[in-house]
């Protein structure tokens, strides 16, 4: 894969400034990245449990910017962060296996997820969607370019935007060394935690006028998104934060995370008394 190639992503309305294309499209997309071979040698700074997905996940860094993070500099241009994605063992049952500390276990590769950060790299992209400087890229197991992945590469632009004042990295508390225990997950019979990639509880019962509230305990940004004839979008939380909504009417609504729709809840309204 060469650098500096076309961009081979479809571009959203979103890309359109005053009627016509982005200029310089060509500095965007995901042909700039080619697969980081050796990122194994670098620091492994974070293992996550995706719940939503049943996958476990590796994190790694190139040196460089560990060093910087940690000595409270910018994350410096030619930064490569490497996600490893791994299927979660399960028993013959189906039920995800998890070890003595209660984590997921490693099981086959599925592929790689890779933001690399190069400057002017993000010249090509609408203020609306830009993550700084910072690129992705997604390969097979193989190591070769996942052309469906990448076609809908904007989401990971999307995912990371809340995170602007960390310079778009989600896991920068871990690559920096100064993670946080979890937030405080919410009480109450009509909220909800978003923990682990998972709404809990998963279903929720309130009567029409009541609100349900929803609390973020995860590192990653979560939006809850019902689903319906009218599409109804709290803002994107992030990591502490909450958002309420009411529900007028009897009736039954799901709804995902937007930002991770295989995040599911059920909303199951009753009359008011």
């Amino acid at each position: 894969m060469r650098r500096g190639g076309s961009i081979k992503v479809v571009l959203s309305a979103a890309c359109v400034a005053g009627g016509a294309l982005i200029a310089a499209v060509g500095l965007a997309g995901p042909d700039n990245i080619r697969f980081p071979e050796g990122f194994e040698k670098g620091v492994l700074y974070a293992v996550v449990d995706r719940h939503d997905t049943k996958q476990y996940r590796e994190l790694y860094s190139t040196p460089e910017a560990v060093k910087a993070v940690r000595e409270g500099r910018p994350i410096p241009s030619g930064t490569v962060l490497t996600l490893v994605q791994y299927a979660a063992k399960k028993d013959d049952k189906g039920n995800v296996l998890k070890d003595a500390k209660g984590r997921f276990v490693k099981g086959d590769l599925l592929g790689y997820t890779v933001m690399e950060k190069r400057k002017g790299w993000g010249a090509g992209y609408p203020a609306e969607w830009r993550n700084g400087e910072w690129e992705y890229a997604a390969f097979t197991k193989d190591r070769q370019p996942n052309a469906k992945a990448n076609a809908g590469v904007k989401n990971c632009f999307v995912c990371h935007k809340p995170h602007e004042q960390q310079d778009f990295v989600i896991s920068l508390a871990s690559l920096s060394g100064t993670a946080a225990g979890a937030a405080k997950r919410p009480t109450g019979p009509r909220s909800v935690a978003i923990s682990e990639f998972l709404f809990g509880p998963e279903k929720i019962v309130v009567k029409a006028g009541e609100a349900i509230s929803w609390t973020n305990v995860d590192d990653s940004p979560h939006q809850v998104t019902v689903q319906g004839e009218t599409t109804l979008r709290t803002p994107v939380l992030l990591k502490g934060q909450s958002t309420e909504l009411m529900f007028p009417h009897e009736g039954t609504y799901g709804y995902i995370c937007g930002l991770h729709p295989n995040m599911k809840g059920t909303i199951q309204v009753t009359k008011s008394q």
